[in-house]
């Protein structure tokens, strides 16, 4: 299939509505623009979650400070491993085969870049990554948990989503205990501080016409800012509540 987006002009509403797109079937019957950006959205997803299994072994478990800590590296990265595993499943049902990127460095990888997970210096960072950024990633996954494209919904509710939370729960454990002391809580403040524009840039444009695209045939409800705010929103207490807060969200952005 070409996957080269086919532009057009958003409709008021989905045209799409929750599961109506029930299997492979129908999605042949579905119009080619829909067709393209399912595929396209899957296969972001897709490498995101092998991507993410990469991140937990050769960045994370590397700065891990304790045994434990490692073996938590690794359970993370195996769910990751089992996620990819899930979507390539759902994209094999419409011929669409991923293996080639188990055979991919992380660099040749079109579609899910990671230069932040690469640039984290230290545990404290890790702990905000996926305290905060895992928690950007649960947003976009609770968005396909009511995709119109059924299969694609399905492996969210039954699996993902409950381990998403399980990541961003790890995070928040680093984070929190941290806190507890003086020292800990500066150091936590200041990777939030260097991360906290990267983070929010994960949302991705504002003026993404992909991203209405999306929303026309109900591959997902909510656009990027209204996410971002939506994220901002839920954040911010539960960092006040460390004694952590946000930087000013326009300072330091690639885009908005």
């Amino acid at each position: 299939m070409d996957t080269t987006l086919i532009e057009s002009t958003p409709q008021a509403g989905p045209i799409a509505g929750p599961g109506s797109v029930r299997d492979a079937s129908d999605f042949r019957n579905m119009p080619e623009e829909y067709q393209q950006l399912a595929t396209r959205l899957m296969l972001v997803h897709t490498e995101g979650e092998l991507t993410g299994a990469d991140d937990y072994t050769q960045i994370f478990y590397n700065i891990a400070p304790n045994a434990f800590e490692k073996q938590v590296c690794c359970e993370r990265a195996a769910e990751e491993v089992l996620h990819y595993r899930l979507s390539a499943e759902v994209l094999g049902e419409i011929g669409v085969d991923t293996s080639s990127m188990l055979g991919q460095h992380f660099l040749e990888r079109p579609y899910y870049p990671n230069e932040l997970v690469r640039g984290v210096k230290n545990w404290m960072e890790r702990g905000i990554f996926s305290f905060i950024g895992e928690a950007v990633v649960l947003e976009h996954l609770l968005e396909f948990a009511e995709s119109s494209y059924k299969p694609f919904a399905d492996i969210f509710v039954k699996q993902i989503i409950s381990d998403e939370h399980t990541h961003v729960a790890h995070g928040y454990r680093i984070i929190k205990e941290a806190c507890e002391t003086e020292e800990g809580r500066a150091g936590a403040q200041q990777a939030l501080d260097r991360l906290w524009p990267h983070l929010l840039d994960l949302f991705g444009r504002s003026d993404s016409q992909r991203s209405r695209l999306y929303l026309k045939w109900g591959l997902r409800k909510t656009g990027n800012e209204a996410l971002r705010a939506q994220f901002v929103r839920k954040t911010v207490p539960r960092l006040a509540a460390m004694g952590l807060h946000v930087p000013d969200g326009a300072a330091n952005r690639a885009f908005v």
